[in-house]
């Protein structure tokens, strides 16, 4: 194995770790001395790659917005179809397949998230995606649904851990209910959208 590898499994180990603890114990309550316990290493092999607990929590943040910047990419540069809209959300619910410890760590710890400037880039990655989805001018509803269908896929990592069942089959009843969702709110033939309907929702 080569050092750069080598080097690279360690930085995974401490990210990993890292996000255990903040999951566990809150991350203003998690120190790096802590971690470097856990990890059974110096503080010092730790500070060779992360030189605070900040920079832990942008590089979970970055390698979690990478795939979803080359999803962006991709359906920025396709038809707006419904056709389009299904296959986006699907991809999204791949892309989510391994990001389950790093949303429970975002979902309990909203104030530190969003004291980070990575907290802003993720949100702006969320409106990227709800513009994706939803029409221009389309109706108030059909913009709640787009929206929607985004968040019930991160909220249902969470609420779908307390029913029985396998994990996939839940993934899957999970995405087929948000594309349910961006269906409905892209109906063919639409009509125009009311003039006093035709409001922007932020997530």
């Amino acid at each position: 194995m080569s050092t750069q590898a080598r080097r690279g499994n360690t930085r995974q180990r401490i990210q990993d770790v890292a996000l255990e603890l903040f999951s566990e114990r809150g991350y203003e309550k998690t120190s790096l001395r802590e971690i470097a316990e856990k990890l059974e290493v110096t503080k010092a092999a730790l500070y060779y790659h992360f030189k605070t607990k900040e920079d832990i929590v942008v590089g979970l943040l970055q390698d979690l917005g990478r795939p979803i910047d080359e999803l962006i990419a991709w359906a920025e540069g396709q038809p707006r179809t419904l056709e389009t809209k299904q296959e986006l959300i699907r991809r999204y619910s791949e892309s989510l397949r391994s990001a389950e410890p790093l949303f429970r760590f975002m979902q309990e710890n909203q104030a530190a998230v969003r004291d980070l400037s990575i907290g802003e880039q993720f949100k702006s990655r969320m409106l990227t995606l709800f513009e994706l989805l939803r029409e221009p001018e389309s109706e108030l509803t059909d913009q709640v649904r787009c929206i929607t269908a985004l968040f019930s896929m991160h909220a249902g990592m969470f609420s779908m851990q307390n029913l029985e069942g396998d994990p996939e089959e839940k993934r899957k009843a999970i995405l087929e209910v948000a594309t349910e969702l961006v269906t409905a709110a892209n109906p063919p033939n639409r009509r125009p959208a009311r003039p006093d309907s035709a409001q922007t929702v932020s997530p």
